[in-house]
């Protein structure tokens, strides 16, 4: 659906190359700083209800295990279902960028969200569950590759360290604020009260996205044609400097198989294997091995969201700040993803081998909140790359790759449980086997993102 021309900001020649003006040279767009960070606060909020909605069946995970009598491996496979089409519906959305408004996708997905939560409230079953979980996923898939496209269409390529924290930082605020939320519904009112709540404050988000959530101008050709001044803020070709040139478009193939998109691929793989398995085991893993009541419970989880947060809000901006002061995107932006994936995963290895409480909850913070900083820095690495053009449509592939382990992680999870002497032995062999997998990705990660290698192979600036 096209967005209406006016609702970009204005051209502003000073902005450009200088002297750009009456030389042919284009034009760069004006920041509208207002509207800008109006976008980052409805996309911090759009994440926020996005990871709420992803951690509730994790948080109400003991008493619909009771409820409906299921076993743990049937849990797992419930919360596996989630990914069933997660990546999927990331891909194809990412290509339909390029046609579609954000407006309308981020609309769309938000509507999607609160029907997904009617199955349970009909009838509540494992088919239900299931239904409910697979439409959630099939919702969800595309949200954070295309809110952070949404966001890049409203920051030119130096100012985006900050607000792709901020919404990514949406996630650990969406366990900060939802776990002591949920819980409380779910504690005082019932396990399905949380999914009430949830699907009301999806329709909220919507309606005010509907209103206020158009294109800006750092996207390219906007969909259906409006604007296509935003590719000259991006990637461009290397080229003579004040020279017109028209929009870059490169074979996918060769976008794809670089080794900055695949390194930002699997540093994302590695993160979001900690974060599966950290929605749908961690709250139970609290409960049944740590002995904590609910409510003690969601405070070490959003403790450890509060780390991530902190983590989200410091490390990008530090990265802008690098950036500006001529560091390489090598080591400003690629290095840190496999640092991060790597020091999750040796945390995530000892964790089996410690007794102690308080060791073990600052292990279990490293383990499940220290790769939080990949999610960000993967989608900046992965940018630096690809035309504006086609920035949608890799987001959603980066996004489809990097998320199969949410596909895997709970259900093995539960299969180790199920299979195990004990539920602590089942729980050693996760958390074993996740390091494992963890630590492969940190070092693919860092020796593969080059960007600015990659970018000089592309003909890509």
């Amino acid at each position: 659906m096209a967005e209406p021309s006016s609702s970009a900001p204005p051209l502003d020649a000073a902005g450009g190359v200088p002297g750009a003006e009456g030389k042919g040279a284009p034009a760069r767009p004006a920041f509208d700083r207002r509207h800008a960070w109006l976008i980052a606060a409805m996309i911090v909020a759009f994440m926020l209800i996005n990871y709420a909605d992803k951690s509730v069946l994790g948080l109400a995970a003991v008493p619909i295990m009771d409820e409906l009598g299921i076993s743990n491996s049937t849990y797992g496979m419930i919360s596996s279902s989630f990914s069933l089409l997660f990546s999927l519906s990331g891909l194809l959305v990412g290509f339909a960028s390029a046609r579609i408004s954000s407006r309308v996708l981020l609309f769309t997905m938000a509507v999607l969200w609160a029907v997904a939560q009617v199955p349970v409230l009909v009838v509540a079953s494992v088919p239900a569950l299931v239904a409910g979980r697979v439409l959630l996923g099939a919702a969800e898939g595309p949200a954070a590759s295309m809110s952070m496209h949404a966001l890049y269409k409203w920051f030119p390529a130096d100012r985006r360290g900050l607000p792709s924290a901020l919404q990514i930082s949406g996630a650990a605020l969406g366990m900060l604020v939802a776990a002591p939320v949920v819980t409380w519904l779910i504690t005082d009112f019932g396990w399905r009260s949380a999914f009430v709540v949830l699907a009301v404050t999806s329709v909220v988000w919507s309606v005010i996205w509907w209103w206020v959530g158009h294109d800006g101008p750092y996207g390219g050709e906007s969909p259906g044609g409006a604007g296509g001044h935003g590719a000259a803020a991006d990637a461009s070709p290397a080229g003579a400097p004040g020279v017109s040139a028209p929009p870059v478009r490169l074979p996918y193939r060769r976008l794809l198989l670089n080794g900055t998109v695949l390194g930002s691929v699997v540093a994302a793989f590695g993160a979001s294997w900690a974060l599966a398995l950290s929605h749908a085991w961690l709250p139970a893993y609290l409960r049944t091995e740590l002995g904590m009541a609910p409510g003690g419970a969601a405070t070490v989880i959003s403790a450890i969201s509060a780390f991530s947060l902190v983590l989200l809000l410091s490390v990008p901006v530090l990265v802008d700040t690098l950036r500006r002061r001529g560091r390489s995107a090598r080591w400003s932006t690629g290095a840190p993803q496999g640092v991060a994936v790597g020091v999750a995963a040796l945390a995530m290895a000892t964790l089996p081998f410690v007794d102690g409480r308080g060791a073990h909850l600052v292990l279990l913070a490293v383990a499940f909140g220290g790769h939080a900083i990949v999610f960000p820095l993967h989608y900046m690495t992965a940018s630096a790359v690809v035309p504006a053009l086609q920035r949608g449509a890799v987001f959603g592939v980066v996004a489809a790759a990097g998320t199969l382990p949410g596909l895997v992680s709970p259900y093995l999870t539960g299969r180790l449980l199920d299979s195990a002497a004990t539920r602590s032995e089942g729980y050693a062999q996760a958390y074993l086997l996740s390091a494992a997998v963890m630590l492969v990705c940190a070092v693919v990660a860092l020796v593969t993102i080059r960007p600015e290698r990659d970018a000089r192979r592309l003909g890509v600036g």
